[in-house]
Parts: C-alpha cells; structure tokens; sequence
C-alpha cells in the first residue's frame, strides 16, 4: 500500500514548504525597536518639558506675590531699621555718659580741711580744651589720658597735706591713677596768691605749697566720635572764701 498524506498541502511542513529566513529580518526589527525607544524618549522629555514650564510658571507667580507682600511690608522693614538704629544711638550715648555729680560729691567728701582748690576741669576726652584759670596748669599731663580726668590745681598747708589729699583722691570710684604734675611750696616772702603753678590765690599763708594734679578715670567708657567736642559736662569753679573750713564747699 501507498502511504497517503492527509495534511492538507498548504499545511505541510516539509522541505519545500520551509520558510526561509535571513539578517535582513532582525535588522528590520531592531530598526522598529529604536524607533519605539526613540518615541517613547520624546514623549517623556516632552512630558518633563511641560512639567518644568509649569513649575516655571507657578514658581513666577509665588515669587511675583512674594514681592508684592514685600512692597507691602517694606514700612514696617523701614520702621524696624529706623528703631534699631534710634535705640543703638541711645545706648551708644548712654555708654559714652559719665556721672560727673557722683564725682563731685565724692570729691567734696574726701577734699580734707588743710586743701583749697582753686581750679578743677572735668572733660570727658583729652581732646576736650581745658577751662577755668587752673587750664594751663595738667595740660601736658591730661593730654596723655584718653578717657575722662580731673584737673586740679590748689594749695595746701604743706607736701604732706598735697601727698595726703593725692591719697584721699584714689578713694573716688573709678579712679584709676593719680597724677601730681608740681607741688611747689611759695615763697616765705611773696603774698600767698602770688605765682605758682596753681595760678590762683591761695588766700592765707597758712597755705604754702601749690600743686597739679590729675586724677584718671581709664575705665570709664570713651565717647566715640573723634575729633568732636565731648559730651561730658566741662566744668571749672574758682573758690573765693577765706576761710579754709569752706574748702569742702568747691564747686565743679
């Protein structure tokens, strides 16, 4: 018997019916992958493209609110500014002050009997001018203190009255040093008011050596504008009494 193949032709498989396959085929499939990879590439930067100009565009509308709640804030900022710097001039002039009255009391509480003042400058810097008959006596001495000094100039009833009284001046608060620039004792014959470096009268001949002193506050605060006249009350005070008892009544 004759084999018989029921297989319909179209569905054979066999030698003749074998497609027949080559490069050309892969090459077309690769070409439509990177054709698909390239696609879905654009899309998807197009995508981010959109996002970033949408985040671009709301970033431009919160900034163009922020800068209008800024104008609308911006007098309050001025205010803010203009506060601050009004309270660091008040402090600044607060820590540049110096409490002369406590001074001049203090001075009045330790001036003892036997010493007569008959000139005191208080200034605030060296560059202050120096005032009152007793100016040109402490100059050279004053010019050299940088913050607030005394200058004295007066009589007393003798050297160790003047070493005395340079001792009672270290008691004032504050004071850091005690400068005697001359302590002359006048002469037996001249009138007790005559020359000398106090440049006053001395009144009595009970009286007999003349000095200058200044007295040193370095660690009081010095004001800050250089080369302007110092806040600090300049005084300068002549005494006039007669009676050496009255010494204690010195004003500055």
């Amino acid at each position: 018997m004759r084999p018989v193949n029921l297989i319909p032709p179209e569905q054979r498989r066999g030698d003749h019916g074998q497609l027949r396959t080559g490069p050309l085929v892969y090459v077309v499939l690769g070409a439509l992958a990177l054709v698909l990879i390239g696609v879905t590439m654009l899309v998807l930067t197009d995508n981010r493209i959109s996002d970033s100009k949408a985040e671009v565009a709301t970033l431009k509308r919160e900034d163009a609110a922020a800068q209008a709640e800024a104008v609308k804030l911006a007098a309050y900022t001025q205010f803010r500014t203009l506060a601050e710097q009004r309270i660091a001039t008040v402090r600044e002039l607060a820590d540049s002050r110096f409490d002369w009255e406590r001074v001049m009391r203090e001075l009045a509480l330790v001036l003892p009997s036997n010493v007569w003042l008959t000139s005191l400058d208080a200034s605030a810097t060296s560059s202050t001018s120096l005032g009152g008959e007793g100016g040109g006596g402490g100059a050279a001495m004053r010019g050299a203190i940088a913050g607030p000094a005394l200058v004295l100039a007066g009589c007393a009833t003798g050297q160790e009255a003047v070493a005395e009284f340079v001792t009672a001046l270290k008691d004032i608060d504050g004071v850091t040093r005690v400068g005697l620039e001359s302590s002359e004792l006048a002469s037996k014959s001249s009138e007790a008011g005559a020359g000398g470096g106090g440049g006053g009268d001395c009144r009595t001949r009970s009286f007999i050596a003349q000095f200058n002193l200044v007295v040193a506050f370095d660690a009081a605060p010095v004001p800050a504008e250089e080369g302007e006249e110092a806040t600090a009350t300049s005084t300068s005070a002549t005494t006039s009494s007669e009676s050496s008892e009255g010494s204690e009544g010195a004003e500055g």
